[in-house]
């Protein structure tokens, strides 16, 4: 398995740090246990260097991402900030997931966003790249005690806003486009929003709803939570109409015929629920 570049983490956690990119203190958020609990010795190797490759994921795994996010990207401060929050992720799994339709395993899920967030290619899931994520991962759960699965009522906060994509548009240039490029091709500072280098359909970014909460908490990264509701639904629904790279796959997702309504893609299963085959009622 490739192994992380010596070089490049370091340069890559200085540069983060000077942009605001993603890698804060845990003091700064509250969010896990702090660094202080890593421990010496081959399990504390393996967690630093799982954290590692989620800051510097593009050029510590190439041959794994298809663009230009790593996996702080979306789960900042380290897997630390509350909303995209990675703190006790490693506790809820395995778990049964809709859009998959199987119970995944974390390595599974891992992959998914290899696969989809990053618009590349799995890992092996007993290699040592996967073990050193999950190395972390488990790390950032230590003190989180498991819980049954909650539902989620992300859906129907936002159920009750209606995007304008032209306002989304306006306040995009305003707002956004200073770190992430006026075409969304993304700067020094922030990653693409949409083209060849973003996340692909079929990650959970793509979706109108998804992204609305991840703005409305996150953005702008210098003042974040200074969007209104509205204003992030209206960006999330700008963002998420742009051009980006195809999932391979996607009409094999929820295959139970229970996709959230703000996917943007038909699926398989919905098609045969709408269209039974003739003598069978939907």
């Amino acid at each position: 398995m490739q192994r992380c570049h010596t070089n490049v983490v370091p340069f890559m956690m200085v540069l983060l740090a000077a942009c605001g990119g993603g890698s804060r203190s845990p003091q700064a958020t509250g969010l896990g246990p702090a660094d202080s609990l890593i421990p010496p010795g081959p399990l504390g190797s393996a967690i630093r260097r799982g954290r590692a490759l989620l800051v510097a994921t593009r050029d510590s795994l190439p041959g794994h991402v298809g663009s230009a996010l790593r996996c702080t990207s979306c789960h900042l401060d380290e897997g630390r900030r509350p909303t995209g929050s990675l703190v006790g992720t490693y506790g809820r799994y395995p778990a049964y997931r809709p859009r998959s339709g199987i119970v995944e395993t974390i390595e599974y899920r891992v992959n998914d966003c290899f696969r989809r967030s990053l618009n590349g290619a799995a890992l092996t899931p007993a290699g040592d790249d996967m073990r050193d994520i999950v190395a972390y991962l488990a790390f950032l759960s230590w003190g989180s005690a498991p819980a049954p699965p909650q539902p989620n009522t992300r859906l129907q906060r936002w159920a009750a806003f209606t995007p304008d994509t032209a306002a989304g548009a306006a306040l995009y240039g305003a707002t956004c486009a200073k770190c992430h490029g006026p075409e969304g091709q993304g700067t020094a500072l922030a990653p693409p929003l949409w083209g060849a280098k973003s996340y692909n359909v079929g990650a959970g970014m793509a979706r109108v709803r998804t992204a609305a909460d991840f703005i409305r908490n996150n953005m702008p990264f210098d003042q974040p939570g200074t969007l209104t509701d509205q204003q992030a639904m209206d960006v999330a629904a700008f963002v998420s109409a742009r051009p980006r790279p195809d999932y391979r796959g996607k009409e094999l997702d929820w295959p139970n015929a229970d996709p959230p309504p703000d996917v943007a893609y038909p699926t398989a299963a919905v098609q045969r629920k709408a269209h039974p085959a003739p003598g069978r009622s939907p």
